[in-house]
Formats: C-alpha cells, structure tokens, sequence
C-alpha cells in the first residue's frame, strides 16, 4: 500500500532580509505554485507604461494610495482595501495615481526564469 507523501516544507520571510526587485519591489514568501511581492511606496509617473502580457495569474491588494489597472479594454480603478486579478496572458499595465503601496502574488511564481522584468511589473 503506497502512502501519500506531501511537502512538509514550511518557510519564514522576514522582509527586512528579503531581496529587493530593480523598481523597488520587495519579494516575500515563495513556493512551488505561487509567490508575493511587496510594492511600497510607488509614486505616480509622468506617462502610462506600455501594456504587457505574462505567463502567469496576479492578484493583489492594495495596502495605501490609488491606481488605475488598465486590463484589456477596461480601467480598474484600485483604492486602498481593494483587491484585484489579473489573468494569465491578460493585456495589462498599472498607472499609479498617488503613492502607492499594495501585496501581490502571482502563480506560477513571477519570479522564476528571469521573467520578473521592469515591463511586468507594477510602475
């Protein structure tokens, strides 16, 4: 009789040590099938990024400020206490309306394969 075995792997992040992304990101606890990141303190650019596509499902929360998500052919507005999703291979981009702070997390995780990349992320 075969028994199941399951991951017994247990992990603690403390964000004082966490690496940090180029945009500012901060990257928290990550598994096989999903990972956080940390977005504080963005300010709100001059001009909307250019819309992306990614190979993985984001949500997030938003901690503090405002934000708009454009996601295909509708803008999102995100305030403080709202959460959103972005779908794998949505066209996407962020633009940030007042300081911003917000929780993400993206499955599979964002960061593998060198995919965590400045268009991708939120600015």
């Amino acid at each position: 009789m075969k028994s199941d075995s399951h991951d017994t792997t247990v992990k603690k992040i403390d964000s004082s040590h966490s690496p940090h992304g180029e945009l500012g990101q901060t990257y928290l606890a990550s598994g096989k099938v999903v990972s956080m990141r940390l977005w504080s303190g963005l300010s709100p650019a001059s001009k909307r990024p250019l819309k992306s596509r990614r190979e993985y499902e984001t949500v997030g929360y938003v901690i503090s400020g405002r934000a708009k998500l454009h996601l295909e052919e509708q803008i999102i507005e995100l305030k403080e206490g709202d959460s959103w999703l972005v779908p794998k291979n949505a066209e996407h981009s962020y633009e940030i309306l007042e300081d911003f702070s917000a929780i993400e997390a993206t499955s599979p995780p964002a960061h593998l394969h060198d995919r965590d990349s400045a268009e991708e992320t939120i600015h």
